[in-house]
């Protein structure tokens, strides 16, 4: 443990950002050990003597924070300097840069992302949409999505749907068992609106399917595991692809985020296309 850094993200607010930061800073170094200290909410002086004293007694400790109020951001590092313990602000530079370039004062006020304002609610309708339209279901409205996903099964398309809708993207995903399985409004009209197709490594579906049966304890449909199956799902996939026009996405070695932000270009293609 004498090795292991002690990792103590301190937020005004959610500490959701703080975290998103994190994980992208630790991906930069290989084989660091580390425990996380998240302390949400902490918005008083007194919350701050408490988490630096518990921080005092651990070696390794290394604080990232992200507070806006300048006073209270102004304490926590120089009372963390007193105690000799490294301490960094995300976004306290980005924020005094940012108000230099705008030419207007910051907010400074504590979790400004989450104010309650209409893309807040148009993401929540989003969300709301996307469940609605996860797997194939509600087909008679699909015209309203922002983006339809198309994929044969285990192509991660609920997860990147979910994904995108968290982004504000009214998103429909469809499971492609055959190019009949398609709506007719969609086949009859295939650019309607952005349609992005998913595929896969077979041998890559092969190893999801079998867990997805082992979760559910299913023996029985070996046809949805068979590997000389899936090659002919996926060709047939990429050829319905093919047909309608529709880009695709590799998603073998994506995780849902790099898929979500490759969907999302596509999409602004298809906006500037379409206008």
């Amino acid at each position: 443990m004498s090795n292991t850094y002690q990792i103590y993200l301190i937020s005004d607010s959610t500490g959701e950002t703080l975290d998103r930061i994190f994980l992208a800073l630790k991906a930069q170094f290989k084989n660091i050990e580390y425990k996380i200290h998240s302390y949400s909410f902490t918005r008083t002086e007194n919350q701050i003597l408490q988490i630096l004293d518990d921080a005092k007694k651990n070696k390794n400790s290394v604080i990232l924070y992200t507070i806006v109020d300048n006073n209270l951001a102004k304490y926590l590092a120089g009372e963390s300097e007193q105690r000799f313990i490294p301490c960094f602000s995300v976004l306290g530079n980005l924020i005094l840069n940012f108000s230099k370039i705008l030419n207007q004062r910051a907010s400074h006020e504590p979790s400004g992302q989450h104010v309650l304002n209409e893309e807040y609610y148009e993401r929540i309708e989003a969300i709301q949409f996307t469940m609605n339209h996860d797997d194939g279901n509600l087909l008679n409205d699909i015209d309203k999505s922002d983006i339809i996903l198309v994929g044969v099964s285990r192509t991660s398309k609920t997860p990147t749907s979910i994904y995108l809708a968290n982004k504000g993207f009214k998103t429909s995903n469809i499971p492609l068992v055959n190019e009949n399985s398609l709506p007719q409004k969609l086949r009859e009209n295939p650019q309607q609106t952005c349609v992005v197709g998913l595929h896969t490594d077979p041998e890559r579906l092969v190893d999801l399917r079998k867990n997805r049966m082992n979760s559910l304890k299913e023996t029985q449909n070996k046809k949805y595991t068979n590997i000389e199956n899936i090659k002919k799902e996926v060709v047939e996939a990429k050829k319905t692809f093919k047909k309608y026009k529709w880009p695709s996405i590799d998603v073998t070695r994506k995780s849902v985020e790099e898929t979500a932000a490759s969907i999302i270009k596509i999409h602004d293609i298809y906006l500037n296309n379409v206008k």
